[in-house]
C-alpha cells in the first residue's frame, strides 16, 4: 500500500464484507486497521479479499517476523519497470530499422499498424502487458463501482493509443507508470523507514548478569529487574537504572540532548542511547515492548492516523476533482467532433491526454509524506509530536504560556530557609513533612525530602493522604491530621495572623517560596525553597519573540512575590500568581481570546487543565507527570527550553512545504492542461507530467526528514 489511491481500492473492496464495520489506513506504514466482528470475518478472510486487489495483507505484528523471499516477490516493481523499459526499447529498435533510423522514428514514420514491423508491435504489446499488468486488478474494481484512479486513466489511455494505433506512445506510457509506481514506492518506503529506523537502533541481544557469570539473550525475553552489563561503546538494551558503575550517555536519540549526560549508580537511562567510556550494570525497569524509545516510536505511528487539517481538506478536494476532470476529458472528446466537426480520433486522443495531466495522486499523496517526515525529524531531536493535526496548530501559535516550576525554572529547588514555629523541634516537623511529601511528586515536596534525608529525620507512617490540588496536602499522622501547603491553605485553615503573614512576606521578598505546616490546632513550621530560573531561558523567549510570537505569560500556583522576581528576570509582564489549577486554565482561555492560538507549557498534575483549554498542550518531559504526558499534545522529551523555537520553526516550515507542494501538484497541472488545449501535449508527456509532480511534492516533503543543526534552536547563527 503505496499511495491513497489503493486507499480506495481497499476501502470499495473491504466495505463489501459483511461483518466489517470500520477501517482505518495509515499509508506511511503500509498499515490497516479494521474493527470487525470475529464471528462474522475473520483475518485470514480479509487477506483474501485483499489478495483480490491485487496486494497482499498479513496480519500486523509489533516486530516484523524475518522471513525469506524470493527475488521476484521483493523487487517485482523493479523487474517490471526494468522489463518494460527493455521492451520499448526493443521496439523502437526493431521500428528504427524499418524507419531508416532513430530520425525517422522521431520523424513519424511508421505511425499506424500496417507500416510497423510485427516484431516491433510485438515488442510494444510486451512492453504494454508488463507494465501494467500488476496494475488490471485495481483496474476492474475500480470501473466495477465506477470510480476511476490513476490505473483506470492509465488502462483507458493505453487503450485508447493503440487502438489509434500509437503503440509506441501506448508503450512508453505503459513504462513510465511502471517507473512512476517504483519511483513512488521507493520514495514512501524512505519515510516508512525513518520512523522503524528507529527501533531497529536497540540491540538486539543484551549480557544479562547472574550468580554464575553473564550470558547473552534476545532484548525480548528480558524480564523487569534483571541486570545486563554494558561495555564501553554499547547501546543500552533496556530502560532501566544503573547499579554499578558510571559512565557518559549520548541520549540525543530519545531525548535531543547535544551533549552526553553523566550516569553513575542510581540515574536512569534509555533503551537505544550509546554508552561512553565506561562499564556499567543496569537493573532493568520496563520490558522491550515497552521502553521509552518503543513508545516514542508508537506515538509517531499512531499520530500518522490523525491527519491534519490540510491533508482532510486535499482529499476532499481530490474525491470531487477527478469527476469533475472525467466530465471536462469527456466533453473535450465529444464536443468539437459533434459541433466544430473536428476529427473523433484526434479529439478522443486530447480527451485521454487531459485525463491523464489531471490525475490528482501528487495532490493526495504529499500532505501524509509531508507531515510523517516532519513527526519523524521532530522525533529525533527529542521532541514528539502526537499528531499532523498539532504540528499544523503549532505552525499557528501567536502566544505561550508557562507555569513557572520546573519550566522556566530549573526545578530542583532546595530548603534555604527552616524556621520552626510554637517551639516545635526542628526533627519532629521533618518526620512528619517527609512523610507527607515523599508522596507527592511536586519538585518543592521532593527538596523538602531530600532536606529531612540530609538531616537524618525519616518519615513517620502515614494514612489517608489527600492531594489539595493547587494548595498542599494532608495525611493523618500519629492520629491527628497534619498538613503542608501554601499561604491559600494557611487562609483555609483560619492561621492567616498579621505575624504570619509578616513572616511570609519577608521570605517572598527574598525571591524564596513559601511553604507552610501544622496540624489543625497550630501551624509548626515556615519553609523557604530557592528555585533558580533555567539559563537557557531568556535566550529560548527571546527567540520565540524574534519569531514573531506576540504575547509570553507566566501562569503559576507560587506567591506572587516569587513569581514576578522570576517574571522580571525573563521579561515576562503578564505574570499570574497564586492559581489554582481551574483558574490557571481560565487564564488560559482569556489569552486564547486576546491571540487566537495559544500553547500552555507545563510539567505537572495541576497544569494539566490549562494544557488541556490551550490551542497546544506541550509537556516538560524531564519532569513531567504521567498526567500531564498524556494530556499534552507535544512532549519534549528533555524538557529543554530551546527546544520550543525549534518546534515552532519546524512547524512553520512544515506548512510552507505543504504550501509548496500543492502549488507545485497544481501548477504543474495547470501548465500541462494549458498545453493539452493548444495541442502540443501528448500522453507520454502526460505521465511524465504526473510522474513528475508526484516525485517533486513527495522529495519536497522527504527534505524534512534532514534535521540540521541550523534548523535548531541550539545552534543560534541561523546557518
Amino acid at each position: 500500500m503505496d499511495c491513497a489511491e489503493e486507499v480506495s481500492l481497499l476501502r470499495r473492496r473491504l466495505s463489501e464484507q459483511v461483518g466489517i464495520y470500520d477501517l482505518t489506513f495509515d499509508v506511511l506504514q503500509a498499515c490497516m486497521t479494521v474493527e470487525l466482528d470475529p464471528r462474522r470475518v475473520s483475518g485470514e478472510r480479509i487477506c483474501e479479499l485483499v489478495a483480490r486487489t491485487g496486494m497482499s495483507a498479513e496480519l500486523w505484528r509489533d516486530r516484523p517476523v524475518s522471513r525469506q523471499e524470493s527475488f521476484p516477490r521483493q523487487h517485482w516493481r523493479t523487474i517490471c519497470a526494468a522489463l518494460s523499459g527493455a521492451f520499448l526499447l526493443a521496439g523502437m529498435a526493431f521500428e528504427a530499422v524499418a524507419s531508416g533510423g532513430l530520425l525517422g522514428i522521431l520523424a513519424g514514420h511508421g505511425d499506424t499498424p500496417e507500416s510497423l514491423p510485427a516484431g516491433a508491435v510485438a515488442c510494444y504489446a510486451a512492453a504494454i502487458a508488463v507494465g501494467i499488468y500488476r496494475a488490471l486488478p485495481k483496474v476492474w474494481i475500480s470501473l466495477r463501482h465506477l470510480r476511476p484512479d490513476m490505473n483506470v486513466l492509465v488502462a483507458i489511455s493505453i487503450a485508447g493509443a493503440c487502438t489509434l494505433g500509437e503503440w509506441s506512445e501506448g508503450a512508453t506510457l505503459a513504462f513510465l507508470f511502471a517507473l512512476a509506481l517504483l519511483l513512488e514506492t521507493w520514495s514512501i518506503a524512505r519515510a516508512r523507514n525513518a520512523v522503524s529506523a528507529l527501533l531497529r537502533i536497540s540491540p538486539e541481544s543484551a549480557a544479562v548478569v547472574h550468580a554464575h557469570g553473564e550470558h547473552r539473550m534476545p532484548v525480548e525475553q528480558i524480564g523487569v529487574g534483571s541486570v545486563v552489563r554494558v561495555k564501553p561503546g554499547e547501546r543500552i538494551p533496556c530502560d532501566g537504572e544503573v547499579v554499578s558503575g558510571a559512565s557518559s550517555v549520548d541520549q540525543a536519540l530519545v531525548t535531543g540532548e547535544s551533549v552526553p549526560v553523566w550516569k553513575a549508580a542510581g540515574s536512569h537511562v534509555f533503551a537505544g542511547t550509546m554508552n561512553g567510556d565506561g562499564a556499567m550494570e543496569i537493573r532493568t525497569t520496563r520490558l522491550a515492548s515497552d521502553t521509552t524509545l518503543t513508545r516514542m516510536v508508537r506515538m509517531v505511528e499512531s499520530s500518522a492516523k490523525r491527519r491534519a487539517p490540510s491533508e482532510q481538506f486535499v482529499e476532499t478536494f481530490a474525491r470531487y476533482y477527478t469527476p469533475a476532470v472525467f466530465l471536462l476529458a469527456g466533453l473535450v472528446g465529444l464536443v468539437p467532433p459533434l459541433l466544430a466537426g473536428g476529427g473523433w480520433a484526434h479529439w478522443f486522443y486530447e480527451s485521454m491526454v487531459i485525463l491523464l495531466i489531471s490525475c490528482p495522486c501528487a495532490l493526495v499523496i504529499s500532505t501524509p509524506v509531508t507531515i510523517v517526515s516532519a513527526l519523524a525529524s521532530a522525533a529525533r531531536r527529542g521532541v514528539l509530536v502526537k499528531g499532523g493535526a498539532f504540528l499544523e496548530e503549532v505552525s499557528k501559535l501567536k502566544a505561550f504560556a508557562f507555569d513557572k516550576t520546573g519550566v522556566l525554572t530549573q526545578g530542583e529547588p532546595r530548603v534555604e530557609r527552616f524556621s520552626t514555629l510554637n517551639g516545635r523541634p526542628e526533627a519532629q516537623v521533618l518526620e512528619r513533612l517527609a512523610a507527607l511529601e515523599m508522596r507527592s511528586e511536586h519538585p518543592l515536596g521532593q527538596a523538602i525530602v531530600s532536606y529531612a534525608e540530609e538531616r537524618g529525620c525519616a518519615p513517620l507512617p502515614a494514612v489517608a493522604f489527600q492531594a489539595l490540588q493547587g494548595r498542599g496536602a494532608q495525611a493523618e499522622i500519629e492520629s491527628e491530621t497534619f498538613w503542608v501547603g501554601s499561604s491559600r491553605l494557611l487562609a483555609e485553615k483560619h492561621f492567616d495572623t498579621p505575624e504570619l503573614r509578616e513572616q511570609l512576606e519577608a521570605c517572598s521578598n527574598a525571591s524564596h517560596t513559601a511553604v507552610l505546616c501544622g496540624t489543625e490546632r497550630e501551624v509548626w513550621a515556615l519553609i523557604g525553597l530557592h528555585d533558580p530560573v533555567r539559563a537557557e531561558a531568556h535566550q529560548a523567549l527571546t527567540d520565540l519573540r524574534g519569531q514573531g510570537v506576540e504575547a509570553l505569560a507566566l501562569f503559576t500556583g507560587d506567591n506572587h512575590v516569587t513569581a514576578a522576581a522570576v517574571g522580571a528576570a525573563l521579561g515576562i509582564g503578564n505574570v499570574r500568581s497564586e492559581l489554582l489549577p481551574d483558574e490557571k486554565a481560565a487564564a488560559v482561555e482569556e489569552l486564547r481570546g486576546l491571540h487566537g492560538s495559544v500553547a500552555m507549557v507545563g510539567d505537572g498534575i495541576n497544569d494539566a487543565q490549562a494544557m488541556a483549554a490551550a490551542s497546544i498542550g506541550i509537556a516538560m518531559g524531564r519532569h513531567a507527570t504521567d498526567v500531564a504526558l498524556e494530556t499534552a499534545d507535544v512532549v519534549v522529551m528533555s524538557g529543554q527550553l530551546g527546544k520550543l523555537p525549534f518546534l515552532l520553526r519546524h512547524a512553520r516550515h512544515t506548512a510552507a512545504v505543504i504550501r509548496q507542494n500543492v502549488v507545485i501538484a497544481l501548477g504543474l497541472k495547470a501548465a500541462f492542461l494549458a498545453m493539452a488545449f493548444s495541442g502540443h501535449a501528448t500522453l507520454w508527456m502526460a505521465v511524465a507530467a504526473d510522474m513528475g509532480a508526484t516525485l517533486l511534492v513527495t522529495f519536497n516533503g522527504l527534505r524534512l526528514l534532514r534535521a540540521k543543526e541550523g534548523y535548531d534552536a541550539d545552534d543560534q547563527t541561523g546557518r
